[in-house]
C-alpha cells in the first residue's frame, strides 16, 4: 500500500497504522491527534483513501437498507414469537 506523492513517500506501516485506525475513524472514536494524522494520511495516500471511500460506501448501504421498515406481519410474528418465550421463561 505505498505511493509516491508529493509529500513524500509512504511506507507500509504508515499505511497500516492509517488503515488500523480506520474504522474508529469512521465512527467518530479517535482523538483529535489521531484524527488529524489519519485525514493527513488520507489526503497523502490514493489506496488509503480508496479503502477508506469503500468502507464509508458500505456503511451507508447498510445504514440505508437498515432504515427499512420491515413489514407490519412479519413485526407480528416476531412479537408473538418474543411474547410465547417471555412467557415460557417465566
Amino acid at each position: 500500500m505505498t505511493t509516491i506523492e508529493d509529500a513524500g513517500t509512504m511506507t507500509d506501516h504508515e499505511c497500516d497504522e492509517a488503515i488500523s485506525e480506520l474504522y474508529r475513524y469512521l465512527d467518530g472514536e479517535l482523538d483529535p491527534e489521531s484524527l488529524a494524522h489519519v485525514e493527513a494520511h488520507l489526503r497523502r495516500c490514493s489506496p488509503c483513501l480508496e479503502a477508506y471511500d469503500f468502507e464509508a460506501e458500505l456503511r451507508q448501504m447498510i445504514a440505508a437498507k437498515s432504515a427499512e421498515q420491515m413489514p407490519a406481519e412479519l413485526r407480528r410474528q416476531i412479537l408473538g414469537v418474543l411474547d410465547r418465550l417471555d412467557d415460557s421463561l417465566n
